[in-house]
């Protein structure tokens, strides 16, 4: 049984790797609300904006959180097409339980379904990120944590979709989106402690991609996608503002018709 090290690299992924997923859980639940706000078009281009928000959030999570993952006496490497796979995963099924959300007619209904979209889309990308692992060995699990890291991912998920559309203003915002990146994170670190690896020493080139070579340089392009977004979204006026800005602006409109 290989010794395996999550935290190798020090406190500085689990942290940024925890700050990336609040930030990805912040501007998808940010868009979900926007989405409730308006309709047609703007509704589906609003939820389409926060299920590639939150899966990159995850993923770019799950992919930094493993620069800290090694196993003593294997090199370790990662399989291109299942790593990408494990991001389309990601947004398509997360962009299921947000889309489930934005359409629902049922509030609470949409709600549990959205929940669970989301955290399953969570749970499909970690593991899915950890069937891309080549390394001299295999990869076994403790089957009862697996499913605790689920049960995790979709109750955490669901809090945070109820308090992005429950709790208003900024405060409720900012805990909707540190209360989603806590469910990735322990979701992410539940899995990881239900991972065992069974070494098989071997001197043969491993196939694939260093998490330098190819996660990091992604994670680095996503994560600057997800703030530049981020600041689009917070400058932005909402549906509020514009029939504000609207009402105030009618009478100057008025004021300047001629009267005859």
């Amino acid at each position: 049984m290989g010794h395996i090290h999550h935290f190798s690299a020090g406190w500085v992924s689990p942290l940024l790797a925890y700050a990336m997923a609040s930030v990805g859980g912040a501007l998808g639940l940010r868009c979900t609300v926007r989405a409730l706000a308006v309709t047609g078009a703007s509704r589906r281009n609003w939820l389409l904006t926060a299920s590639i928000a939150i899966g990159s959030g995850i993923w770019t999570m799950h992919f930094i959180a493993m620069l800290g993952f090694g196993v003593s006496g294997t090199a370790i490497r990662y399989d291109i097409p299942f790593t990408v796979l494990s991001l389309l995963i990601a947004m398509a099924v997360t962009g299921a339980g947000i889309f489930t959300v934005g359409y629902g007619r049922i509030r609470s209904r949409s709600l549990l379904l959205g929940g669970l979209g989301t955290g399953l889309g969570v749970a499909a990308m970690h593991y899915l990120g950890m069937a891309a692992l080549n390394l001299h060995g295999t990869v076994t699990y403790d089957i009862a944590l697996v499913g605790l890291s689920v049960a995790i991912a979709v109750g955490a998920a669901t809090a945070a979709l109820w308090a992005a559309l429950t709790v208003r203003g900024t405060s409720g915002a900012a805990v909707a989106s540190l209360v989603m990146g806590l469910a990735v994170s322990s979701m992410h670190y539940t899995g990881m402690a239900a991972v065992g690896i069974e070494l098989a020493p071997s001197r043969a080139p491993l196939s694939g991609a260093t998490a330098m070579e190819f996660i990091f340089p992604l994670a680095v392009v996503l994560g600057s996608f997800l703030f530049l977004t981020s600041a689009f979204v917070a400058l932005s006026p909402t549906a509020r503002e514009k029939a504000a800005s609207e009402a105030a602006s009618t009478p100057l409109r008025e004021a300047e018709l001629p009267t005859g």
